[in-house]
């Protein structure tokens, strides 16, 4: 078991014990978003630190009730 760290820049997103270590490209879900390991750094034997990017969600703006026709 290893402590893998994952960071997007430099803020700490998650950090989680595991069996494996993710490869670099590997698509993951990280709190529920998509995210692409970047680069695998190995810090001591049970530490290691994972750079992702994180992809952008894109909101859609609500529509106001004052702007829908009225029937």
């Amino acid at each position: 078991m290893v402590a893998v760290h994952f960071f997007e820049n430099k803020t700490l997103l998650l950090s989680q014990l595991r069996q494996n270590v993710p490869a670099t490209g590997e698509e993951l879900k990280i709190k529920g978003k998509k995210a692409k390991v970047l680069l695998v750094t190995d810090v001591d034997d049970t530490n290691i630190h994972v750079q992702v990017a994180v992809e952008k969600i894109v909101k859609k703006n609500p529509v106001d009730e004052a702007k829908k026709k009225r029937r």
